[in-house]
């Protein structure tokens, strides 16, 4: 997976995620919906074959967007890395 950061202010990113798919793009902007300062979270795809999945992240302003992404793939990384272990004893 690449990020490429397209516009970054105080309270807006805009950024391009390559090599992911939609399963990972719904997780993700799912995930960012649940920090309290998430305005706008959400992802489009310019066309299905060859588009680029291009995320949106706003916030209130009192934390920066790059902040809220980082703690949001954190808190992914955690709930993965628990699914695996729960997995692994179950089989």
């Amino acid at each position: 997976m690449e990020i490429n950061i397209k516009e970054e202010k105080k309270n807006k990113m805009v950024f391009e995620l390559n090599g992911v798919t939609h399963g990972f793009c719904n997780v993700l902007k799912k995930e960012l919906w649940n920090d309290d300062h998430v305005k706008l979270a959400a992802y489009k795809v310019d066309h299905p074959l060859t588009g680029v999945p291009t995320f949106t992240v706003e916030t209130d302003g009192s934390v920066s967007p790059k902040a809220i992404l980082t703690k949001a793939i954190d808190r992914l990384s955690k709930k993965s890395s628990d699914l695996k272990k729960k997995i692994a004893k179950a089989l």
